[in-house]
């Protein structure tokens, strides 16, 4: 995903400049034992992801009833946004009632934002002015089960996630306020270049990792599950066990870099879903969105 150097979220570079012109078995860490066993998650068929509005993250809506799933790529950024500086969008969210939330950045600076459109339709932002020490990357965010917080993550190698009030539905938020960086998941693993996370139950998150080394995991391109100790919040850090589950496919008419971009968990189908956008020019003949179920 990032931008630039500095905000390590990259772009796919074929996309790039296209909108210039247009305008992998179970794997399980040497840590104690998580407090659930990990799921084992098989391929069950794909869709094209389309290289302009579907290349960037994707998220399942259950409010209000029969809503589609929505998609974020370069091509869904709205002008008025793009031209105050917000030029990347990451992975969205929605809430189990109804808010949806995408995360944006922007080339330099000292703050991300979070998009939100609320069940009845109208957008609000939230800008948040970075902690000390924070990436200024924006990939993605997850809403917990509970509605109340909303995580993040920053790109490169990292131990931790972050926790935030989730804006608009939290009561604590507002526009006219920073959101505030409120609490932290403490990895007992370290991740690398987490392109989405989703909740697949209260305390287990399910997530896409970009990783090109493979080093962390033996694999590059993971399907991470992490278990939390516990609901995430603003009272304190909570911890998360990590094991990566499988490599996620890489299957594409051009041979090159693939890149791993955003996740989504629909609980009410239990299917997962990954976006795997192709190298080179196939990144517009053959990307795509995998499902999975468990089992």
């Amino acid at each position: 995903m990032p931008a630039s150097p500095s905000a390590r979220q990259r772009c796919h570079p074929f996309l790039a400049g296209l909108v210039t012109l247009a305008s992998a078995a179970v794997v399980s860490l040497a840590a104690p034992a998580p407090a659930s066993a990990a799921d084992n998650w098989t391929e069950i068929g794909s869709d094209r992801a389309d290289p302009l509005t579907e290349s960037q993250g994707l998220t399942s809506v259950e409010v209000p009833a029969n809503s589609p799933n929505r998609y974020t790529g370069i091509g869904t950024i709205p002008m008025s946004v793009s031209s105050r500086g917000w030029n990347h969008v990451g992975d969205p969210d929605a809430s189990y009632n109804g808010y949806y939330i995408e995360p944006y950045q922007q080339d330099a600076g000292n703050s991300k934002m979070f998009r939100v459109q609320a069940p009845g339709g109208t957008w609000s932002e939230y800008v948040h002015t970075l902690s000390p020490g924070e990436a200024l990357n924006n990939s993605w965010d997850a809403i917990s089960p509970d509605g109340q917080w909303m995580l993040s993550g920053e790109w490169g190698t990292m131990n931790r996630l972050l926790v935030f009030p989730t804006p608009g539905v939290n009561a604590s938020t507002s526009p006219s306020a920073n959101l505030p960086h409120v609490s932290d998941v403490k990895l007992d693993h370290a991740v690398r270049d987490v392109q989405g996370c989703d909740f697949s139950g209260p305390t287990t998150l399910l997530c896409s990792s970009d990783d090109p080394d493979g080093s962390l995991f033996g694999m590059t391109k993971p399907l991470l599950q992490i278990d939390l100790s516990a609901a995430p919040g603003g009272s304190g850090d909570v911890s998360g066990h990590v094991t990566a589950l499988r490599r996620l496919p890489l299957r594409s008419s051009c041979s090159g870099t693939f890149e791993t971009e955003g996740i989504d968990y629909d609980r009410r189908t239990g299917v997962l879903r990954v976006i795997v956008v192709s190298p080179g020019f196939c990144v517009l003949t053959d990307s795509k969105t995998y499902k999975f179920s468990r089992g």
